[in-house]
C-alpha cells in the first residue's frame, strides 16, 4: 500500500568519481527496493524514479517521505486557498495528487527508520561492490545498480502479510509523461505569446479558439526537453527539444532555466 521514499548523499564512489545521491523507494510491506543514482536530490530525479516504479509495478496508494521541499511546499496557503481547502503543492506533490497518491510527512528520522537503515546497509555493502567493479561514473553506477538490486531484492524481500495487491494500473507512458512533468500557469499576452523562464513562446493561430489573449494557460516542461502550452485541456502549442535549445541559446540575458530542466 505504501512506499517509503528518501535520498542518501554519500561518497558512493569513494573518490573515483563524482559524489552522488542514491534516491530510492522501499515497499513498506515487502521491503522491495527501487533506487537510482543522481547528482543530487531533485524533482526530476524523483519523478524519474516514480516513472520507473509506476510502469514496472503500478501506482501505490501512498508515499511516506521526510519534510524535504521537493515533497512538501513550504508556502503558506492564501486566504482563497484556505477557504477552498486547497493545499499549496510542489511540482512532485501536484503530480502525485493527479495520480491519486497521498504523500504522508514523517516528522522525525526514526519515523522513517526502515529506509534510513536501508541506506546504512547499502553504504556498507553497495560501496564495496562498486569498488570491486571499479565503477567511476554515474552512468556506470546506475548500470551496476540494476543487477545489484535484482539480486538484493531476490534475497531479502519478504511476503506481504496480506497477499492481495493494491497497486493500481499505471496510465500509459505517453499520458504519464504529461503528469510527471513540471507545470506552470501563465497568462497569454495580447499578441498570443507567453513569457516563460526568460523566453517568449508564440502560440500559433488555432481553429477552435480565435483568441485566448488574457486567458490562463498551462506550460508543461516534459522530461525529453520539449515544452507544451495547454489551454482548456487542449494543446495549443508544442516546442520540440531542438526548438527550445535554439531559443535558450538565442536568449542572451541568462534567465532561462529550460536548458537545465531539459
Amino acid at each position: 500500500m505504501m512506499l517509503q521514499i528518501d535520498g542518501s548523499p554519500h561518497d558512493w564512489l569513494e573518490g573515483r568519481g563524482p559524489r552522488l545521491t542514491l534516491i530510492g523507494a522501499k515497499d513498506d510491506a515487502t521491503s522491495f527496493v527501487w533506487a537510482r543514482f543522481e547528482k543530487a536530490e531533485t524533482t526530476w530525479g524523483y519523478l524519474d524514479l516514480m516513472r520507473e516504479i509506476f510502469l514496472s509495478s503500478g501506482l501505490p496508494l501512498s508515499l511516506y517521505s521526510d519534510r524535504h521541499t521537493i515533497f512538501h511546499s513550504p508556502k503558506e496557503a492564501t486566504i482563497v486557498e484556505q477557504i477552498n481547502r486547497i493545499r499549496p503543492l510542489t511540482q512532485f506533490g501536484r503530480a502525485m495528487e493527479a495520480l491519486g497518491i497521498t504523500i504522508t510527512k514523517a516528522w522525525s528520522a526514526p519515523a522513517k527508520g526502515r529506509i534510513e537503515n536501508q541506506w546504512k546497509t547499502f553504504q556498507d555493502r553497495l560501496v564495496v561492490e562498486l569498488r570491486l567493479a571499479r565503477v567511476k561514473t554515474k552512468e556506470e553506477a546506475n548500470q551496476f545498480l540494476k543487477g545489484f538490486l535484482e539480486d538484493y531484492n531476490r534475497r531479502f524481500t519478504v511476503p506481504a502479510r496480506k497477499q492481495e495487491p493494491v497497486f493500481r494500473q499505471s496510465p500509459p507512458p505517453s499520458e504519464l509523461d504529461h503528469i510527471l512533468c513540471l507545470k506552470e500557469t501563465r497568462t497569454v499576452n495580447k499578441d498570443h505569446t507567453i513569457s516563460f523562464e526568460g523566453l517568449v513562446l508564440q502560440i500559433p493561430p488555432g481553429k477552435k479558439y480565435w483568441s485566448i489573449a488574457r486567458q490562463k494557460a498551462e506550460v508543461l516542461q516534459l522530461r525529453n526537453g520539449s515544452v507544451e502550452i495547454v489551454y482548456k485541456n487542449q494543446t495549443v502549442a508544442r516546442f520540440n527539444p531542438e526548438a527550445i535549445k535554439r531559443l535558450v541559446e538565442k536568449n542572451n540575458n541568462g534567465t532561462s532555466q529550460l536548458e537545465i530542466a531539459a
